[in-house]
């Protein structure tokens, strides 16, 4: 594959994983804009882990989808990149 995006396209014809994927893209956009704002600040995962008192294994395990944080976790990164987490519930 010569980039990511045609990776994921491909991947993604797969309708099981497609499916999968779908139901794990709010948490995976949600990494990839912290991710984008830590970087935006020119901070490295060890700065980040620094400011919120945490190791830079915890911000990768984070950065990386293996690790599901807490809201209070997430609102330390948040915090500490100068930015806002909104969680909201439809209910129905």
């Amino acid at each position: 594959m010569k980039n990511y995006t045609q990776f994921k396209q491909r991947l993604l014809k797969n309708r099981a994983l497609r499916s999968h994927y779908n139901t794990l893209n709010p948490e995976f956009e949600m990494i990839t804009l912290l991710i984008r704002k830590r970087l935006q600040r020119g901070l490295t995962q060890k700065d980040l882990a620094r400011r919120i008192g945490t190791k830079q294994a915890s911000i990768s395990r984070f950065e990386s989808g293996i690790y599901n944080p807490s809201l209070g976790f997430l609102y330390k990164i948040a915090g500490a990149l100068n930015a806002r987490i909104r969680v909201s519930v439809d209910v129905k």
